[in-house]
């Protein structure tokens, strides 16, 4: 068969995320270049900042990666949360080797006029019971 023909492909129904479609004689697989990000509502009740601020307070050493993940945004926004959180006490980090651990300041007020009468470990712990 010339090199320009296309090949008839069986393609799995299961398999829609982008990527690379890697082709073989009968069968192709998309090979994802990104990782799978979890389902999330079209809205929700705490903003991105508090996400991240849980993550961390349950896992003080997650790594960059692991919180954009689990909080469904990029990582390059979880720097910018993690920037703005230092700025403003809400959060510290420290170099231990190659990765970082950061600690959350539970004494500091929420923000929102709302909720200022409550601290970021009113918050956490609400939501950890």
């Amino acid at each position: 068969m010339p090199a320009h023909e296309e090949h008839d492909v069986k393609r799995s129904p299961l398999n829609t995320s982008p990527g690379i479609d890697v082709s073989c004689e009968g069968y192709s697989r998309d090979v994802s270049l990104v990782a799978p990000e979890p389902e999330l509502p079209p809205w929700m009740f705490l903003t991105n900042h508090a996400h991240v601020l849980i993550a961390i307070s349950r896992n003080p050493e997650l790594r960059q990666r692991d919180i954009a993940y689990s909080v469904g945004i990029t990582v390059g926004a979880v720097q910018r949360i993690i920037h703005e959180l230092e700025d403003e006490a809400y959060l510290e980090s420290e170099r231990v080797g190659r990765r970082n651990r950061y600690k959350v300041n539970g004494s500091k007020k929420l923000r929102h006029p709302l909720e200022n009468q409550h601290t970021v470990a009113d918050l956490i712990e609400s939501l950890d019971q």
